[in-house]
């Protein structure tokens, strides 16, 4: 009797304990770009406020210098679910995933007491078994009439459920609030990944939206029309400017294979003048309907996104769980709207590898703070694991930064690079595959333009930022002779970064080749890399003759799913 007395006592102790601990929502859009929310005071701020996004800043912090580690949806995720990094946690590209037994952040959560929820978009292909509760899209998801997975007696991906009639954010919204409210076991804290499918291209709002921005002029990046002759490298533009027709999806009529201009007209033919026909209009007239087209879609679905978020917050509040509950907000990475006349992400430019991040907890956080402290997306699993006192595994390479948001100094030892690397070489938006460090004022970025295997080589090429007198990229000054102890020091700060991090090339030896053979880039390798300039020139317009929209360049598989 005394036995089981103790017994009691302890579990009573442990309910308690689990009641004192905060819970932990963790919000992230698709493809949401920093530079798009309005608390970060960009271009569209004024016309395209996002109010409820904005209250976590003013009541909570707002950090300007987060970085993914890769800009694409599947790597970004793995990176947040299990604190590594993508050459560790082995989710290089979209073909990735990561097993039941390996999703870190939520049986690390179960073993602390937490109910664990993931609801939204997934994108890593393997059940998220590890959750206590499950319901996720089924690859990208549509954005009208919805389907999702969820756990059941058939296998993975057979047990589905659909929401006719129903916009996809307002669903997510719909079954966050439903397991808020039904499915939550009250005695324990709860652990929510809430992910919503919008703003990923190509975008569709509810049709409630359709009138919102509809007679306004999206504010234009100067960028969009001014490419400056000291921007990019021969890796973005090719030798002498041959490949700017070739490099990096564009919004007006530059890339001949893949551009908005010969997408938006077709999938949203309201935006556009009626029997539109882009031969009647001048190449600016185009592209500045293709950019309006652009904007307006985008951010119609940030204006769903705030207002559900709206929704969930003021459940939240008149349930007395706002204040307990630690409320982060990002994107899984950045986003181009039309910076350098590019769309889609991928690019280690700002617009791309910046990555919102919001965090709301005022029993410990104080309102109204910014910090420019570089924290990656493999910090913040550890940071949601410090604010649930739940163990941080030693093999997790992330840092927690919960310190810093309830002191408001960055802690002794703290990274000084963000380190990034894309593998995707010219899959999908013709982007080179490329790795780099961003520090608080510099930019380093090394094209080394090559796939897994070493092959279907782009010229290689260095570009170098100075954040601090040129936040918008516009002049690459690596070649710069004035510059020179300045690339010498960061080239070695990005080589020191690749081993603190773990990145030794060892996971695919003949792309490492590549990446050491133009590492000095003298005046050979930049005489090789005129040549490489010039037999994919070649290899592009005999593609392009042979009428192919979609080449394999890379390990994995294309599906409609990615």
């Amino acid at each position: 009797m005394q036995r089981l007395s103790l017994v009691a006592f302890a579990l009573l102790c442990s309910v308690s304990y689990a009641n004192d601990r905060p819970n932990i929502l963790y919000i992230m859009s698709d493809d949401h770009a920093a530079h798009a929310i309005s608390a970060y005071g960009g271009r569209l701020a004024k016309i395209a406020p996002t109010p409820n996004i904005d209250r976590l800043a003013t009541e909570g912090a707002m950090f300007t210098n987060a970085f993914c580690t890769n800009s694409i949806c599947s790597p970004s995720r793995s990176c947040v679910l299990t604190g590594l990094y993508n050459h560790t946690n082995g989710t290089f590209d979209l073909s990735g995933k990561v097993e039941p037994g390996q999703q870190m952040l939520a049986i690390q959560m179960q073993k602390a007491g937490y109910q664990t929820a993931m609801i939204g978009k997934w994108h890593l292909k393997a059940e998220p078994a590890d959750f206590d509760y499950y319901c996720v899209l089924p690859g990208q998801g549509k954005y009208h009439n919805p389907e999702f997975r969820v756990r059941g007696d058939k296998p993975w991906g057979k047990n589905t459920i659909k929401f006719e009639g129903h916009h996809v954010t307002d669903a997510i919204t719909d079954l966050t609030l439903d397991w808020l409210k039904t499915g939550r076991d009250q005695e324990k804290p709860f652990f929510l990944m809430h992910h919503y499918k919008a703003p990923h291209d190509y975008f569709d709002n509810a049709p409630r939206y359709e009138s919102y921005l509809a007679d306004v002029e999206i504010p234009e990046p100067p960028t969009l029309w001014k490419r400056d002759a000291k921007f990019g490298s021969i890796a973005t533009r090719g030798a002498n400017d041959e490949l700017l027709p070739h490099i990096g999806t564009s919004i007006g009529s530059r890339n001949p294979r893949r551009s908005y201009l010969l997408d938006l007209p077709k999938m949203y033919p309201a935006e556009f003048p009626k029997n539109y026909n882009p031969d009647h209009y001048s190449d600016e007239e185009n592209t500045r309907l293709a950019y309006n087209a652009y904007l307006k879609k985008f951010l119609r679905c940030v204006k769903g996104i705030d207002d559900n978020l709206g929704r969930l917050f003021r459940y939240l509040e008149e349930t007395n769980q706002l204040d307990n509950t630690v409320i982060i907000y990002t994107g899984d990475q950045g986003f181009m709207l039309g910076e350098h006349d590019y769309q889609d992400k991928r690019w280690m430019y700002e617009e791309s590898q910046r990555m919102p991040f919001l965090v709301r907890y005022p029993k410990t956080i104080k309102p109204g703070q910014r910090f420019d402290t570089i924290i990656e997306n493999v910090d913040y699993g550890p940071t949601m694991l410090d604010f649930a006192d739940a163990q941080i595994p030693s093999t997790v390479q992330g840092r927690s930064f919960k310190s810093l948001l309830e002191t408001g100094k960055e802690p002794d030892g703290w990274k000084q690079e963000a380190y990034y690397r894309y593998w995707m070489h010219m899959a999908h938006h013709d982007n080179p595959a490329h790795l780099g460090i961003r520090t608080k004022t510099h930019k380093l970025i090394y094209y080394y333009g090559c796939n897994y295997d070493g092959g279907y080589q782009t010229p290689p090429g260095w570009e170098l930022y100075d954040l601090v007198n040129d936040p918008h990229e516009t002049q690459n000054i690596f070649h710069d002779p004035q510059h020179r102890e300045l690339v010498a020091d960061l080239k070695q700060r990005l080589s020191d970064t690749r081993k603190r991090v773990g990145d030794d090339g060892s996971h695919f030896p003949d792309c490492e080749a590549i990446v050491q053979k133009f590492w000095d880039y003298d005046d050979a390798d930049q005489a090789e890399a005129v040549k490489i300039s010039h037999q994919y020139l070649r290899r592009r317009q005999e593609e392009l003759k042979a009428g192919k929209k979609w080449v394999t360049t890379w390990k994995g598989n294309v599906t409609d799913d990615d």
